[in-house]
């Protein structure tokens, strides 16, 4: 879908409004109809795929279900991350703001750091309402993760959208499998007394909070996105929603029929873009 996306993101503003013959047959149809149409295929096929995972009732998947939230938030990120130009990055938007490339090393210095943190409770369980559980995770714990700052936000957007890809994927599969008991577990957040299973909703939220933070922080730079950049981002989360109904279960006949259904519509969806991204020229 990245590369459907980007194809779309060069497509003139002024070009959207051109005719483009979707069936193949006709008129009918402008250009951005091939990412509302791409859309329509990806939210097809979630409802398809939430169907056939529904069947799977009484699976120990809470936590798959959990954290599959995340993926969605991920995908709206890079939606709103993909069209943007690298000197875009270190812009400062003043007022003692973070630049985009520092909240991007913060969203995935905390992924990282939910994962590293919970495999830590993990190793060492309480009880949730535990008066002797420990005040927070040892600090040398933390000194062996990379710097977010430095070496989280290195590189170009590409490069930081592909690590927060490899940080939350690796994530995901050390976690979400974890049995619905386990998430019961005592552990904490911002010192507060919580359980596993808020650790892993945490995910979603954090994605969500710094996204935000980038809009405000475009605003802030007068970037204001256009067409072509609010149409790359309605596909891009129509995605992520898709893929949320398998992200992070176990693999079963009917997940991968799931999966298989929005392999197909993802196909299609890539499909519809280029052609009206031809349509464009």
């Amino acid at each position: 879908m990245v590369a459907a996306c980007q194809e779309l993101a060069t497509v003139p503003e002024s070009a959207l409004a051109n005719e483009w013959a979707w069936t193949g047959e006709g008129s009918g149809a402008e250009v951005r109809y091939g990412a509302y149409r791409a859309a329509e295929l990806l939210e097809e096929a979630e409802v398809m795929a939430s169907a056939l995972v529904a069947t799977e009732d009484g699976r120990d998947d809470v936590a798959a279900r959990i954290v599959s939230k995340a993926t969605s938030a991920r995908w709206d990120l890079h939606g709103l991350l993909l069209p943007l130009d690298d000197p875009l990055l270190d812009a400062d938007p003043g007022s003692g703001e973070w630049s985009i490339r520092l909240t991007m090393g913060h969203v995935i210095s905390g992924q990282r750091a939910y994962g590293w943190g919970t495999a830590w409770w993990l190793s060492n369980p309480f009880d949730a309402r535990d008066p002797a559980m420990p005040r927070g995770v040892p600090d040398e714990m933390w000194e062996t993760l990379p710097d977010e700052a430095t070496t989280e936000a290195e590189g170009t957007v590409a490069d930081l959208r592909a690590r927060l890809d490899s940080v939350l994927d690796l994530t995901a599969e050390r976690l979400a499998g974890l049995t619905d008991s386990t998430l019961e577990l005592g552990a904490r957040w911002m010192g507060f007394p919580i359980t596993i299973g808020f650790r892993l909703g945490r995910w979603s939220s954090h994605i969500r909070e710094h996204s935000i933070q980038i809009e405000k922080t475009l605003t802030m730079l007068g970037s204001v996105p256009g067409e072509r950049e609010r149409l790359v981002r309605h596909v891009l989360s129509a995605y992520g929603r898709a893929e949320a109904t398998v992200f992070g279960r176990e693999l079963t006949p009917k997940v991968d029929e799931a999966a298989s259904c929005i392999a197909g519509a993802a196909a299609e969806a890539r499909s519809m873009m280029s052609s009206a991204a031809r349509a464009a020229v």
